[in-house]
C-alpha cells in the first residue's frame, strides 16, 4: 500500500468484513436505537492506544473522544457532558498513554521555545503545558500520568454539569488513567 488511494481502498475492504460480522477482532456493528455506552474515555489521538480494543469492548459500549494529549477543549467538554446527559454514561476514564508525542511536544516546546513549528501544535502543547510544571523534561511517563490527572480535573472545573453529576445523587465518576504500551494493561491514576 503505496498511495493514498491504496490505503482507502484496503480500509473500506475491512469495514465490509466488519459490515459483514467477519472481521478480525470479531466485531459486529452496534444495534440500532440509542446510544446506551458503559462509559465515556477521554483519551488521546494516537493510534497505538485503540480505546475499544484496549478495553475488550465491542462497538456501541464506549462513548469515545479522541484528541492528542487528551486535552479538555470545550469542544471535548461538550462531547462529554453529551455522553453524561443523553446517553446517561456514569464513568468517564481520562486516559493517558506512554510515550505521548503531545506531553513530549510540550515538553519539548518548553524547554525550547519555538521547537515546535506548527502553530496549531504549539497551542496544543500551551495548554498541556500547566500540567508539567516541575517535571524534568526527560520524564516523560511522569509528565504524561500528571497530564492526564489535569485534564480529569480540568473536566470538572470546566463544566458545571460533570461537577454536578459527580457530586450528586447520579453518581458520575471521572477518573484519570495510564495505559502502558509496553504491557497493554491500564493502571488508575490517584487524583
Amino acid at each position: 500500500m503505496d498511495t493514498p488511494a491504496e490505503i482507502l481502498e484496503h480500509l473500506l475492504e475491512g469495514n465490509r468484513r466488519f459490515a459483514a460480522g467477519s472481521g478480525t477482532g470479531g466485531w459486529k456493528p452496534a444495534p440500532a436505537g440509542p446510544q446506551r455506552p458503559l462509559a465515556a474515555v477521554l483519551g488521546c489521538a494516537d493510534a497505538r492506544v485503540p480505546v475499544e480494543v484496549v478495553f475488550d469492548q465491542p462497538p456501541g459500549a464506549l462513548f469515545v473522544v479522541r484528541v492528542a494529549g487528551e486535552v479538555a477543549t470545550p469542544e471535548v467538554i461538550a462531547s462529554l457532558e453529551f455522553a453524561v446527559e443523553t446517553a446517561g454514561v456514569r464513568l468517564i476514564v481520562v486516559l493517558g498513554h506512554g510515550d505521548c508525542g503531545a506531553v513530549q511536544a510540550a515538553l519539548a516546546e518548553r524547554e525550547q521555545p519555538g521547537s515546535v513549528r506548527s502553530a496549531n501544535l504549539r497551542d496544543l502543547a500551551a495548554r498541556i503545558a500547566p500540567a508539567l510544571a516541575g517535571i524534568p523534561a526527560g520524564d516523560v511517563d511522569r509528565a504524561v500520568r500528571a497530564q492526564a490527572a489535569a485534564a480529569r480535573r480540568a473536566l470538572l472545573a470546566g463544566s458545571a454539569t460533570l461537577r454536578r453529576r459527580a457530586t450528586g445523587p447520579d453518581g458520575l465518576l471521572v477518573v484519570a488513567a495510564q495505559y502502558l504500551l509496553e504491557s497493554g494493561e491500564v493502571v488508575q491514576l490517584d487524583g
